[in-house]
């Protein structure tokens, strides 16, 4: 019986494939797979900045154009960059297939620009492999269960990692413009490093606080499904960034990576009646409404009232004005307050689950640099302060430089 071949996916993002140089450069990547005797299914998104050309071409005819119809705009970018894809695979002596989303059964829901992915149906996936054939997927879409076109919003690596679970694929390779995953943005803290190792658990943090690199439910599939995923550069050969599950060496490293997430809003609910089930009002308002909600904090002013505050993209902030407008005089509301003006800077490490400390580390050098702090929010491993906008970069450079962001893993003092 013959050995069963290894599945590798690959991920090209559109900088990776921006002209026919870089989709042939993409191609001979995966060619390069294949003739390790493996078998190749490349995910693409669609080339350089036409995404964006093509909102920018919806936006001119309908200022506020039907999510539906966006979706099956949006969706053409990609399926222009699988067949070019396929074609210069072809050209260069090998079998290549291209599919959109629709055509393998990427069934999601039917939440438009935002869809989930629900199931992959990949019976014909392993026949055209099985096959001898290159398999090339557009990435970022899929299709309802009433057979309309969705896409999966920003990013496209949700699909790549899902089709790596589901073909129990052995790695899932994501090649971007950089090579690998940092401790913080290089455009901000210059000298920020690149991280060998990494847990799912702080990327998921890192990609729910504003980096970019990866989508938050990329790293939800790849954990639930124990996905090896690997950040590379698509223009070197170099060893990128590996996440994976948190081993024991993780716990000796106080802050893996800061962020700095500016595309926000502050939404504050200010004498809220202190009842039960007021709360839940709010937020199942706001849920129905389709805006996603981040940090979220309620403190009691008195027993009679309540200080509700959370904080959204400020992709979702019209929507949630007119939610919360909608609903703040059913939980007896005194006043609503909004904020556009703010960042959030964080720091994320599994080392905090075992060490103390680092809030007072965190807290003491935004004080020394004289920047205040909005509100603070926490979880087991990260530690978020809301500030002032114009004083983001200079608080994430300062807390960079306290927790030793500049260095590798094994050059910082505190580690053993």
């Amino acid at each position: 019986m013959a050995k069963k071949k290894e599945i590798v996916v690959q991920k090209f993002g559109g900088t990776s494939v921006a002209n026919a140089e870089k989709i042939k450069r993409a191609a001979q990547r995966a060619i390069n797979e294949f003739d390790q005797d493996r078998q190749v299914v490349m995910v693409a998104s669609a080339r350089g900045k036409q995404t964006d050309e093509l909102i920018r071409d919806a936006l001119e005819v309908n200022p506020n154009p039907p999510k539906r119809e966006m979706d099956q705009l949006l969706s053409t970018g990609e399926q222009q960059t699988v067949s070019l894809v396929a074609m210069a695979i072809e050209a260069a002596g090998h079998k290549a297939i291209s599919f959109t989303g629709s055509q393998i059964r990427m069934v999601t829901d039917s939440v438009h620009t935002k869809a989930r992915i629900k199931s992959i149906d990949t019976k014909r996936l392993k026949k055209v492999l099985d096959e001898g054939n290159i398999v090339i997927v557009a990435g970022f879409q899929g299709i309802d269960e009433n057979e309309d076109i969705t896409t999966l919003g920003r990013g496209g690596s949700d699909s790549a990692v899902a089709l790596a679970a589901a073909l129990k694929a052995d790695t899932c390779d994501i090649y971007t413009d950089v090579d690998g995953i940092y401790t913080a943005d290089p455009r901000i803290f210059k000298d920020a490093v690149r991280l060998e190792q990494i847990s799912y658990d702080e990327v998921l943090e890192m990609a729910s606080l504003g980096a970019g690199v990866m989508h938050g439910r990329s790293i939800e599939f790849g954990k639930k499904y124990n996905v090896v995923i690997h950040v590379r550069s698509s223009m070197s050969d170099k060893k990128g960034t590996l996440i994976t599950h948190e081993v024991p060496q993780m716990e000796g490293i106080l802050v893996s990576g800061a962020t700095i997430e500016k595309n926000l809003a502050k939404v504050a609910l200010i004498g809220v009646d202190n009842k039960p089930g007021n709360a839940a009002k709010v937020f199942a308002h706001l849920t129905g409404a389709k805006v996603s909600v981040n940090d979220i904090i309620q403190t009691e002013v008195s027993k009679q009232k309540a200080n509700i505050s959370f904080t959204v993209s400020k992709n979702d902030f019209a929507d949630a004005k007119k939610a919360v407008e909608e609903i703040k005089t059913k939980v007896g509301c005194e006043g609503v307050f909004y904020r556009e003006d703010i960042a959030e800077v964080s720091i994320i490490g599994v080392g905090m689950r075992t060490h103390y400390g680092v809030a007072n580390m965190m807290f003491s050098t935004l004080a020394k640099e004289k920047i205040n702090i909005d509100s603070i929010t926490t979880s087991e491993i990260r530690i978020s302060c809301i500030v002032d906008k114009d004083q983001g970069d200079k608080a994430l450079v300062a807390v960079c430089k306290t927790f030793e962001l500049d260095k590798p893993v094994d050059k910082r003092s505190y580690v053993k």
